[in-house]
Parts: structure tokens; C-alpha cells; sequence
């Protein structure tokens, strides 16, 4: 069972259940893959359907962040309860000693020791912990080991 069909079965679950932000939340993941789908003409590959979902869950993130910001406590719990439901569709996420592991070995491997060369140890890195962490935080700690 592919991601869009197990989302499509959960989903038929929660409306049956009545969980109604469940319902919207899958409702809109369905409609994100859909979207997906339809852009590149053609099926999507389980990775591309991870990259999907991950994208859902940064916008989240990000809506999270100004919600705090805002002091909007009614927006932020709903978003913070669309992340859990989101994370729960998403691989494992990476620990921060996993991703300081990867770190390492893509700097040694590429001989990078300047600020200047985070291009090409993020280049090395992303593929490796796309959509089991989160972009900003892998570059922030490439700059600090980088120096920058």
C-alpha cells in the first residue's frame, strides 16, 4: 500500500470517526499529493510522496512559528495538532547527533574547511536527510562546524 492510499483509507476512517480536524488534515494532504501527481504527469515516486508530505509539515512549522509570534493560541494549537497528524505520515526524523554524524562524514569527504564551502557539504548532506530533518536546522549546524 502506497502513502496515497493508506492516507485515503485513514481518511474514510476519521470521517467515519467524526474527528473533524483529522478529516481536514488528510483531506488536505490527499489534495497536496494530488496536486503533486498532477504537475509531473505521471505517478509519484514513494520519495517524491515523503517530499510532499515534508513540504506540508514545514509550512506548519513555519505557520507555528508566526502563530507564537502573534500570540494567536487558538491558530497555534490547530497547527500544532495538523503537524502531529502530518509527522505521523513522515519517516522517523533524524537525532541531532545522527545528523551531526552525517555532518561530519560529508565534510570530511568533500575536504570542506571554510564558511565558504557550506554549498557543497549541504549538496552532500540534503540528500541524505531529506524529509527526516529539517533543512535550516542541518544548515545552521554545518555553519557552526564550518566555522561561519
Amino acid at each position: 500500500m502506497n502513502l496515497q492510499e493508506k492516507l485515503n483509507e485513514d481518511y474514510k476512517a476519521a470521517m467515519k470517526s467524526g474527528d473533524k480536524l483529522r478529516v481536514e488534515t488528510l483531506r488536505l494532504l490527499c489534495a497536496q499529493l494530488k496536486d503533486a501527481k498532477i504537475n509531473k504527469m505521471e505517478a509519484l515516486t514513494p520519495e517524491e510522496e515523503i517530499a510532499a508530505l515534508a513540504n506540508a509539515a514545514k509550512k506548519r512549522r513555519e505557520a507555528i512559528d508566526m502563530y507564537k509570534q502573534g500570540g494567536r493560541d487558538d491558530l497555534l494549537e490547530k497547527e500544532t495538532a495538523e503537524l502531529a497528524i502530518i509527522s505521523s505520515y513522515l519517516p522517523q526524523a533524524l537525532s541531532t547527533e545522527e545528523i551531526a554524524q552525517i555532518i561530519d562524514t560529508a565534510i570530511k569527504e568533500t575536504g570542506s574547511a571554510a564558511a565558504g564551502d557550506i554549498g557543497k557539504v549541504m549538496g552532500k548532506i540534503m540528500p541524505q536527510v531529506k524529509g527526516r530533518a529539517d533543512g535550516k536546522m542541518v544548515q545552521q549546524m554545518v555553519r557552526e562546524r564550518l566555522g561561519g
